[in-house]
């Protein structure tokens, strides 16, 4: 163990803890976890209150005490010349060979990420902020075991780097015997190494904050940029920040959030994924508001397209972009198929643009061009669309926000939703965040769809469309036939030496327990390998 002020270091320090971890990064996180953690703590609490409250029948709507803010004529700081055309920007793990991918790729952005598509093993972690620091740097080189050599080219992609959520602990390191926040971690590390390096060659310290559900915790956020920017003797605004909105409670503060960070922050972005699955968390106990099949939940839906135009009308108001979302196909072989997957990527993001979107995401290099050339010609001449002000939209209300989705729940969809989960379960405690499945991309977020819709189902006693009730015995049953079958798909070697038993045993437990568990990574971290 290492020891570092009020610090504790579970894992033995070997040469990359040593490059990354110095004495100096260290003081720095010391610093903002004693500042920071227990207001974050208390933020986590006041979630649990506001929960209790939607549970007991009360639901989300739009805060009368902060109407000022959000009838008020303001605007954000500004946005940095590098983030002014941001039509395409690719995500994925901070992997050695995905970052030279990614920012290769023909995208304007890479969001490099330590939350939803990493498993936070500890070796992970560290190696994922030397891989980014070398990025930066643009010293970064990947040789697999074929021999093949990968480097940057002139020009990459813009990096912003997205941290772990407030929830997400970071538990190799202690603070007053307690795993010290997972955001905070991230985020000190990444900005005390490339800072000074990003602001030299023209860009800067750019962050993507996830799951935020509060204005309050937007404030925190910004609380803990101005301390580092003080910290570092930086000019305020320095650090820039694009908040996904990606639960329930955060699309009626949206103002409010970009209000609170208003000298940091550039845009914000629909996380359509884990929106789908907040509206499943937070509506969990109303019965009228329980999803269909996850396939038919897409962006054309009332509620979700709501949220797309409200997210538009009100970032453009106040001059910060509103970016869309991932398109979590991945090409195929298959030329046939292939094109119905880009078929499908077109209508998603012409659906975007035409709403007013100002970018999108791809989850793989093979989609950029079909995206990239939606956005090119919706765009024409210009960088963005923050001159799509929606001005004649009606108000978007809260009951629209809130509309039941219709739909069936088949046996198909609830199949198909256990084989995906348990995949993407047994990959994640194997130390494997983002993973292809049936053509699709998928991270903690869309796993987190599957097992809670099917936590609903047995919740309310829905029925399936051909009449069987959904119980946690069905669930079982089902469970284990698809076990088996996840067997013969992946094969006896692959399936032996796999952690497939283990993820069932969890899925098992977090989807049939009594009450949602917030988060299958929470759980799931503590059996990470």
């Amino acid at each position: 163990m290492q020891q570092n002020i009020e610090l504790t270091f579970t894992e033995p320090f070997k040469a990359t803890e040593h490059e990354i971890l110095t004495e100096e990064a260290k003081a720095f996180l010391s610093e903002l976890v004693e500042q920071f953690t227990l207001r974050r703590n208390a933020l986590l609490q006041a979630r649990v209150a506001w929960q209790k409250k939607i549970d007991g029948g009360a639901l989300p709507d739009f805060l009368p005490e902060t109407e000022s803010i959000r009838n008020g004529d303001w605007t954000i700081r500004g946005v940095p010349d590098d983030l002014m055309d941001r039509r395409v920007e690719i995500t994925g793990p901070v992997e050695r060979k995905m970052i030279i991918n990614a920012l290769n790729a023909n995208v304007k952005v890479f969001m490099a990420d330590f939350e939803d598509s990493l498993a936070p093993e500890w070796r992970k972690v560290v190696d994922g902020q030397v891989n980014l620091r070398d990025a930066v740097a643009g010293t970064i080189s990947f040789t697999n075991e074929e021999g093949k050599q990968y480097a940057l080219k002139p020009n990459p992609a813009v990096l912003i780097c997205r941290v772990r959520g407030l929830h997400l602990p970071e538990k190799h390191v202690l603070w007053q015997n307690a795993p010290v926040p997972g955001a905070l971690f991230d985020f000190a590390l990444y900005f005390h190494h490339n800072h000074r390096k990003l602001l030299d060659k023209g860009s800067g310290p750019y962050f993507y904050l996830p799951k935020l559900q509060s204005y309050q915790e937007a404030a925190w956020w910004n609380d803990v940029f101005c301390y580092a920017e003080d910290r570092y003797t930086l000019p305020r605004g320095t650090i820039k920040a694009t908040v996904l909105i990606e639960t329930l409670p955060a699309v009626f503060q949206m103002h409010e959030i970009l209000h609170a960070l208003r000298d940091h922050i550039v845009g914000l972005n629909c996380g359509r994924w884990d929106y789908i699955f907040s509206y499943i968390k937070t509506l969990k106990n109303h019965n009228d508001r329980v999803l269909p099949d996850r396939q038919v939940v897409t962006m054309d839906k009332p509620f979700l397209n709501a949220y797309s135009r409200l997210l538009i009308k009100t970032c453009h108001k106040r001059r910060a972009f509103a970016m869309g979302g991932m398109a979590a196909f991945i090409p195929s072989k298959d030329t046939q198929l292939n094109e119905k997957v880009l078929e499908k990527i077109r209508a998603d993001k012409i659906l975007e643009t035409s709403n007013g979107h100002d970018g999108t995401w791809v989850a793989h290099p093979g989609l950029a061009d079909t995206a990239m050339a939606v956005f090119d010609q919706a765009l024409g001449t210009r960088k963005n669309q923050l001159d799509v002000l929606r001005e004649n939209d009606a108000p978007i209300t809260a009951q629209e926000l809130l509309a039941p989705c219709d739909g069936e729940r088949t046996e198909e969809g609830m199949r198909t939703n256990i084989r995906i989960a348990l995949q993407y379960i047994e990959a994640w405690i194997s130390g494997n965040g983002c993973v292809p499945i049936y053509n699709l991309m998928e991270d903690a977020a869309t796993a987190e769809i599957s097992r809670a819709s099917i936590w609903q189902w047995i919740r309310h006693q829905k029925c399936l469309s051909n009449g069987k009730a959904v119980t946690k015995e069905l669930f079982d049953t089902f469970l284990q036939e698809e076990l088996m079958v996840i067997r013969s798909e992946v094969g006896e070697t692959r399936f032996t030496n796999g952690r497939f038993i283990d993820a069932a045993q969890l899925m098992k437990k977090i989807t049939t327990a009594d009450e949602l568990v917030d988060f299958l990574t929470l759980p799931g971290y503590e059996i990470l390998s």
